[in-house]
Parts: C-alpha cells; structure tokens; sequence
C-alpha cells in the first residue's frame, strides 16, 4: 500500500542513518528536511501509541522520544488522550482514509496547533499515525480576540447603556424565540407591559440625572423578580416589557401586582431628594393567532393605557384579540 512518504524508519539519531541506494532519496537529505520544518512531524503506532518519530522541531519543545507514547510526551499525560483523532484516520475495513484536519490548543505549552492527521503504513507493514502539527497562535489568538470584539459588540447592540437590561431589538429577537416555541408546543405565554407614571414630571422637578438614577434602580427591582427563563426589556424611555414563558394570566397578574407594591414602596434618594415611582402595567397572553410578537404587544399596550386611563398605578389583563 502506497504511504505517500520514503519506505524507511526515521531515527532520531543522525549517527544511525544508514546509506542510501544512489536512485533514492539519501535519509540524510530526509531528516534535513524534516528537522527544518517549522512544524511538528511525529509517527506513533495505532494500536499501542508508541512514539516512533519525531522531529527536531518536536524534540526541542517535548524532549526526546526515550520509548515513550505519544500521549507521554506530547501530553504529559497518564493515558490516551480524549481527542485523539485515530477513528477518524480509517475506514470500516480499517484501512487508511483520507487526513483529518483539525485545530487544537496542547494543554501541555498552551499553544494552538493546526494538525493534519493521516493513517499510513510503515515500513514494516503496520498502521502508524502520521501527524504534521503547524503553530496557529498568533492566529488563533487573533481570531478569538477579533470573535470577542464580535460578541462585545452585538451584547452591546442588545443591551440598553443606561439600566445594562435588555434593549428593544433583544426583546424582539429572543421573545420572537419564545413566541415560536410556545406556538410550537402550544404552552402559555405572557406579556408585562410596564410604564412609570408621570415620569416627565421626575425630570422637571428634579433633573434627567435623578430620572436616569430612577429608571436604574427601577430595572434592578425587576431584574431582581424574574426567573432566568424570563425576558425584561427597556423598551424605550419610562417603559419596559416583561416576556414570560410557561406562564399563564393568573401568574402573571399576580407578579403584575407584586411589582406594582414594590415601586410604591421604592424610594429613590438623589441629590438629597426622595423620589417614589408609580407605574402602569398591562398584560396580554399568548393567542394561537400569534405569529408576531407584535401582537401581544399591542394588545399588552391597549391594556396599559387603560390603567392610565382608570388613574394610573394599577393593572389591566387583555385576553382577547
């Protein structure tokens, strides 16, 4: 079976290469080349891992082979690895296939690594792994860093500045998620539309810093009273929404009510000042007519301006369409 390299062992040792026939390659020239490579290059038997070739770029990083398995020297590890890639490298009649190219950070230095793993045949007939590791560190670095930016940037894209809760764009991707898996599994949904009560007066009276300091402290208290399943949102302004998951109107009032007697309880201190919010709040549930989010919320709003309507600081309920 072809092997794709020389049909020779390759000693670590320049002392034990023997000569060559003039129409082949000289070992020597092999092992030159070899040992030049800016890259990892090691053989290990497939059945027992025993590491039978590594070259000078290995050797000066891991040591040399003294009999030892693959997972020994390049792991320093107590058996073979979790990842190793050797079912990958063959295939059901356990033949060599085609190399498996893959990344990987080596716990041992903590570099990464781009390996091109590949089942071949030895000199004396037996199924070796022959890998070529090249070093991706800087790369990989800059990749994650870059991926990081990315993330940084689209929690910064959902995230509303001044309360650090959910923005209306987040409310609309995650609670259009949880709209299509309720329709999905037909189980409840609820909406809690929530807006402060004569907020512009808060910000005539005592200044936008004692507003921003009220909205604040205002999405910490609902922060601090939904489960993790649960979506809140500054919706924009004085207003915030509330998504609820697995959750029924009876439930909802109830937290609906229970959010209410928390802000009339609530005392914002600015600037030597006491400032006491009230809001409104409206609720709307799940319809199997629902397919946009938009739906509840717009029934969720009827609902709000209805308790502004009835002398604010109280709860209204919107079942139907």
């Amino acid at each position: 079976m072809k092997s794709g390299i020389p049909s020779l062992n390759l000693p670590a040792d320049r002392d034990q290469i023997p000569p060559a026939p003039d129409d082949d390659t000289p070992p020597e020239g092999l092992l030159a080349v070899l040992d030049n490579l800016d890259a990892l290059v090691y053989v290990s038997d497939f059945d027992t891992h025993d590491l039978l070739y590594m070259n000078a770029y290995g050797r000066q990083i891991w040591g040399a082979i003294n009999n030892r398995k693959c997972w020994q020297v390049l792991q320093n590890s107590d058996g073979p690895c979790s990842f190793c890639t050797n079912h990958l490298l063959v295939n059901d009649r356990g033949e060599p296939s085609k190399p498996h190219v893959w990344e990987f950070q080596n716990q041992l230095d903590q570099r990464w690594y781009q390996c091109r793993d590949q089942a071949i045949c030895w000199t004396d007939g037996r199924l070796v792994r022959l890998e070529i590791a090249t070093d991706i560190t800087e790369r990989k670095e800059m990749e994650l860093a870059l991926r990081a930016a990315h993330e940084k940037a689209r929690s910064a894209a959902l995230e509303d500045e001044l309360t650090g809760l959910h923005n209306r764009r987040a409310f609309f991707e995650f609670g259009t998620q949880l709209l299509n898996q309720a329709n999905r599994h037909r189980t409840p949904l609820s909406l809690i539309m929530m807006d402060l009560d004569h907020f512009k007066v808060i910000n005539d009276t005592h200044g936008h810093d004692a507003g921003d300091e009220v909205l604040r402290q205002v999405s910490a208290l609902l922060q601090a009273r939904i489960r993790d399943c649960d979506i809140v949102a500054r919706m924009g302004g004085e207003e915030f929404a509330v998504l609820l998951p697995g959750t029924g109107p009876e439930m909802a009032r109830a937290l609906a009510e229970r959010l209410l007697i928390l802000l009339l309880e609530l005392t914002v201190e600015h600037n030597g000042q006491a400032i006491s919010p009230s809001a409104s709040f409206g609720i709307s549930l799940r319809d199997t007519k629902d397919r946009r989010l938009e739906d509840m919320l717009a029934r969720a709003d009827r609902a709000l301006y209805r308790s502004k309507n009835q002398g604010r600081g109280r709860v209204n309920t919107n079942i139907g369409l």
